[in-house]
């Protein structure tokens, strides 16, 4: 098999099996009571900078030659990288949602029973769904060889990280206080110890 069509398939399985991952729980939220909601425009926009990024650009790059003038010589090593990365943030993506349990949501939402997780991964870091988002854009990075397609989920990902992280950390503190100031002081950000 062509090692780009193998790395489009790899590419493919990924985004299916993080989708395949997160539909039981957004059945289990759904009937979750939301009292706390900011910034749905914001997030709604936010949310199609990563969408374009993660998935519609690299789908493009897979189905049709419209960003094959961008390719780049490709390498088994690079295929091999790019697909332990993605299995590792597919790992890490399905931790997180075990994790939340009903405490999760794709926007930033308080739940009428929330609570601040501080077992599992989150332990080591605030926010490991983000580090798994990161994780599966430099997956896209290293496995798609393409100028455009592979970086664009660490731009698409990154504008929502960037934009949304303070908000984020903000409504975090107004709902849990010092509770939450004292687990920002034990735990990073994304990489444990690091940031």
């Amino acid at each position: 098999m062509d090692l780009i069509i193998a790395a489009k398939i790899v590419w493919a399985v990924g985004v299916v099996g993080w989708y395949v991952i997160r539909i039981p729980f957004e059945q289990k939220v759904k009937r979750e009571r939301i009292v706390d909601a900011r910034h749905r425009l914001r997030e709604l926009i936010l949310l199609s900078c990563s969408t374009l990024g993660l998935g519609i650009i690299p789908m493009f790059w897979a189905t049709s030659p419209l960003f094959s003038f961008a390719d780049y010589p490709y390498s088994v090593v690079q295929f091999g990288l790019g697909t332990a990365v993605f299995a590792f943030a597919l790992w890490l993506f399905r931790r997180t949602h075990e994790d939340l349990g009903r405490n999760w949501s794709v926007t930033l939402e308080i739940k009428d029973e929330h609570k601040l997780i501080t077992g599992g991964v989150y332990r080591y870091v605030r926010h490991p769904m983000y580090s798994a988002f990161f994780l599966w854009a430099v997956a896209q990075l290293i496995l798609v060889p393409n100028w455009i397609a592979g970086p664009a989920g660490i731009v698409g990902f990154g504008i929502l990280y960037a934009f949304r992280i303070g908000k984020e950390e903000r409504m975090m503190l107004d709902t849990f206080g010092e509770e939450y100031r004292a687990y920002s002081a034990r735990t990073a950000r994304l990489l444990p110890g690091i940031y």
